[in-house]
């Protein structure tokens, strides 16, 4: 099954307290069509040091694993069991709780593990894990041991590919012994580790080094629409096991003046991401009001620093208080409601794919390098995708192999098909309905 996982800094929303996940906060994350929700930055990490990085510091500089950072809890000293709260409310809304696992490296205080007296590049506020030790396994494997058994789910494994891969051919067969639902999720860079990672177990990748780049490159560098049919032939079988995702905390927002500069000249590539073949795809917090990160710098919301977006405190008023969001954000919102609606469907979730571009070379008015169109079908339900990756609007002829019109109601070979600038057209081929 697919998932549709939302990424938030618990201490950047609202109050920042853990308490503030409640139950309007998960109504509207299902509103949203959300399967899962990854909780970053829970784990106790370094702060107030001298090697810290900014304040309140990294959430990646882990200092203690099994403890989690006491400025989350209403009460500190029972933070742990506000934790454990946490992780049943998420449950009783429906979704899954995923939090980060740092397998490579540690705060320059942490004694839980051996560690080499060096960073990986300018990561200075860590130390690289020794992983020649012949406890590091083990200690590795209690520490996820004591996760899993609190309720969490899964794990986003932070940077995997500097890590061992026979580590995790080890260790995601031995944990799943005692917790076989475990999701783990890596968080992968180069395209040619790929296949040596979901051997070793994971379920999901990053495809960063694919889809991300190449939607980046479409929108801010003119790359053409092609490299998207590239990516899924080199991908295959391993396409539904990547993640998706246009956004996360590393990532410059693509409303930034850094990225696409304004929300809108991203709908084309969510579609694409969120809809094409059965990949899981991941929201950040914000991105769905076309947060700008303008308090953050060169686009990035900071993970370093205090800091309050404004629109995940638009979000906040308008979940807990019925404040109206400002008519910019709430159209963005409305957006990406129409897109994860379909995401979020059975037509989503098992539905097959076909990619329409071969076949439509020399259709009028496609332009195979900014157009790229798609149908998405089952028994029941046929939905064509059309992404306009162009700064003017598309009309265009998109022809529809004769083996897949049964699949659909009958369009006479093709269908015309209309969309705004850097915009999608989702076509409902089994009744008159379009969005």
């Amino acid at each position: 099954m697919r998932n549709i996982i939302y990424q938030v800094l618990p201490r950047i929303w609202g109050g920042g307290k853990l308490s503030e996940w409640d139950t309007p906060v998960f109504d509207y994350l299902k509103s949203l069509g959300i399967s899962a929700v990854w909780y970053t930055g829970i784990i106790r990490h370094a702060s107030g040091k001298p090697f810290v990085k900014g304040n309140p510091g990294s959430p990646y500089a882990i200092s203690d694993y099994y403890d989690i950072n006491p400025y989350l809890a209403d009460r500190p000293e029972r933070r742990m069991a506000e934790f454990e709260s946490l992780v049943k409310r998420t449950h009783k809304a429906g979704l899954k709780v995923i939090i980060d696992f740092v397998p490579n490296h540690v705060a320059c205080d942490n004694k839980q593990l051996p560690v080499h007296p060096w960073c990986d590049y300018d990561w200075t506020d860590t130390r690289k894990i020794d992983y020649g030790h012949p406890e590091t396994y083990g200690k590795m494997l209690e520490i996820l041991r004591f996760w899993a058994s609190k309720g969490v789910d899964g794990f986003r494994c932070d940077m995997v590919e500097m890590v061992p891969v026979h580590f995790f051919e080890w260790l995601i067969p031995e944990l799943r012994k005692e917790f076989p639902g475990l999701l783990f999720i890596g968080e992968a860079y180069d395209r040619a580790n790929y296949r040596p990672l979901l051997d070793a177990g994971f379920d999901l990748l990053y495809d960063k080094s694919g889809v991300y780049d190449i939607l980046r490159h479409i929108i801010c560098d003119g790359w053409g629409a092609r490299e998207l049919t590239r990516n899924w032939q080199f991908l295959q079988d391993m396409q539904p096991r990547m993640l998706n995702f246009l956004e996360n905390h590393d990532e410059q927002r693509i409303a930034s003046p850094y990225f696409a500069g304004k929300p809108q000249k991203a709908y084309a590539a969510w579609a694409f991401c969120s809809l094409f073949n059965t990949a899981s795809v991941m929201l950040y917090a914000g991105q769905e009001l076309g947060e700008t990160a303008a308090e953050g710098a060169e686009g990035r919301t900071s993970i370093f620093d205090w800091t309050a977006p404004v629109t995940l405190r638009h979000l906040h008023a308008m979940i807990h208080s019925h404040k109206p969001l400002p008519a910019k954000e709430k159209a963005v919102l409305e957006r990406y409601r129409q897109i994860l609606t379909v995401a979020s469907s059975e037509l989503a979730d098992n539905g097959a794919n076909y990619d329409l571009c071969w076949c439509n070379e020399g259709s009028e008015g496609f332009d195979p390098e900014r157009h790229f169109a798609f149908l998405r079908y089952e028994v029941k339900r046929c939905i064509l995708v059309f992404c306009n990756f162009s700064d003017s609007p598309a009309k265009a002829f998109v022809h529809i192999p004769e083996g897949i019109i049964e699949k659909c109601r009958p369009v006479q070979g093709g269908i015309e098909v209309c969309a705004p600038a850097w915009d999608a057209a989702l076509v409902e081929l089994t009744s008159r309905e379009s969005s």
